[in-house]
């Protein structure tokens, strides 16, 4: 069984990176300085969505299927830094080499994680590998759009075409999954400047669960499952899910059925 890991990542502004870009005054709060960012681009763009290269990642949660079992976790300690995150995502496909599944992680998650990582300097040889250490990598390898490695299920699902992306919380109802639960991704950044860092890696956590659940349906649906196989794969992660204590996974084993 080839691994299979689901990710996902919550970021909030660089303020850091921010106030070097722009030359700020270093007594300026870190509110303040993020307000201005999402100002200037509001008067840009009409959206206060910063630009990938001004992410910084506060959590990385992961669903993780192989022939031990399947769990759901967010890396790291909520105390550790941002290099810690990304070096462990990275440390993760290093060692295991698995299917990589996202919902938007070619649009986004995944080019926060290059750049992050760039500027940390951290080396992940196996994920930028193209066929340079294994062969096999030219033909199907994490980086192109087209190859299987990383399957990012908004893109796939939409045909490739913008137009037709959907919102991971609207695909996951509409199977009958809980969707988003406590928060969403416009409420990290306030969630964040309150201090509650562990409501955003649970957020985070139902995030990857929901992911999980629609690439299974999407594996049944092209025929990697079969009906017996695809109702065994739900099974096992029903279960895990329904074994953890915490409380937001009360309230997604609830929200299951």
């Amino acid at each position: 069984m080839t691994p299979t890991l689901v990710f996902d990542i919550e970021t909030i502004p660089d303020v850091a990176g921010l106030r070097k870009l722009w030359e700020l005054d270093p007594a300026a709060s870190d509110k303040s300085v993020a307000e201005l960012a999402f100002q200037r681009r509001r008067q840009a763009t009409g959206s206060d969505f910063l630009p990938v290269h001004l992410h910084r990642v506060v959590a990385i949660s992961c669903a993780f299927r192989d022939r031990e079992g399947f769990k759901v976790w967010s890396l790291g300690a909520p105390e550790d830094g941002e290099a810690e995150l990304v070096q462990r995502f990275f440390d993760g496909i290093e060692r295991y080499t698995p299917q990589l599944v996202s919902w938007n992680g070619s649009g986004f998650d995944l080019p926060v994680l290059h750049c992050r990582a760039l500027m940390h300097g951290i080396a992940a040889p196996r994920y930028w590998d193209q066929g340079e250490d294994d062969r096999d990598f030219k033909f199907n390898n994490y980086l192109s759009r087209y190859h299987s490695r990383h399957l990012d299920l908004m893109d796939v699902l939409a045909a490739y075409q913008n137009r037709a992306f959907a919102p991971l919380d609207d695909i996951a109802r509409l199977c009958g999954l809980p969707g988003k639960l406590g928060m969403d991704g416009s409420q990290v950044w306030p969630a964040y400047c309150e201090g509650r860092l562990a409501d955003i890696r649970n957020y985070c956590e139902t995030d990857v669960a929901n992911t999980y659940l629609v690439f299974l349906r999407f594996q049944k649906m092209r025929g990697a499952l079969s009906a017996t196989d695809y109702e065994r794969e739900v099974g096992v992660a029903k279960a895990f899910l329904r074994s953890q204590p915490a409380p937001h996974w009360k309230a997604y084993a609830e929200a299951l059925g």
